[in-house]
């Protein structure tokens, strides 16, 4: 199964990532592209399934398929979730627009557990590098400042903001290693503290709303099955008609 015609023909949401949506790009910045296709559901009626994701076809391009989107931002997944609320949207169909109109679906107190699992995992890195090479890799030591920032408004207010806003040229200064890494660390520290006591009183609910999820990729799923699909010539030489249920 060629990966890409999914990308190409039936991606309902795409949006840029990275540097440029955070409010942190500069000249050097690439663009990172990320996106979500809907597999027609006749693919998932033969033994080769569909791809859960797809790199490309452009350079620093990534796309989920609808389901595993959803299961990922059910789990809270950092990357999928500030995916959901990218500023800078490039594409979305009607079906996409109803994933954007379900982003408060996502969210849930789980979003302590799995950013602050990601950024002890970032941070672990940083002091290797610290131990290694005697100074941290500085991008990635703003991203995680980025990130505990943006994870801990999130349990104060129940919004997912990307967009850093006035905190970008602080961020910047960690960037180009301008700041003293004991300053840093001493930042990171207070950011996990405060991650840690904005979740005791958030207004996130403390589990997702699946069911609601569901019913979207349920529709959704059974309208592509109505849908005219090149596929389903396949699935007619599969499945004859009138032989279903007579085997």
């Amino acid at each position: 199964m060629d990966p890409e015609p999914l990308v190409r023909d039936h991606t309902i949401y795409a949006c840029v990532m990275g540097s440029r949506a955070f409010g942190l790009a500069t000249e050097e910045s690439d663009t990172d592209r990320r996106g979500v296709f809907l597999a027609p559901t006749p693919l998932f009626w033969r033994f080769e399934k569909p791809p859960a994701h797809v790199e490309g076809p452009a350079e620093e391009q990534f796309s989920w398929e609808l389901e595993r989107f959803c299961v990922l931002a059910l789990r809270a997944n950092p990357n999928v979730l500030e995916c959901l609320h990218s500023p800078l949207v490039e594409y979305a169909d009607a079906t996409g627009r109803e994933l954007l109109s379900l982003r408060d679906a996502f969210l849930s107190r789980r979003v302590h557990e799995t950013f602050t699992r990601y950024a002890q995992g970032q941070r672990r890195k940083l002091d290797a590098d610290v131990r290694t090479h005697g100074a941290p890799r500085w991008k990635h030591a703003m991203h995680l400042l980025r990130l505990l920032e943006s994870a801990r408004d999130l349990l104060r207010t129940g919004t997912l903001t990307i967009d850093v806003g006035d905190r970008r040229e602080s961020l910047l200064a960690v960037k180009r290693g301008e700041v003293p890494w004991p300053q840093v660390e001493t930042r990171m520290t207070r950011l996990a503290d405060e991650n840690d006591e904005a979740a005791h009183r958030t207004p996130l609910p403390a589990e997702p709303d699946r069911r609601r999820v569901e019913d979207f990729l349920v529709r959704t799923r059974r309208a592509s099955a109505l849908q005219p699909d090149p596929h389903d010539e396949v699935v007619q030489r599969v499945v004859p008609t009138g032989d279903v249920g007579q085997r």
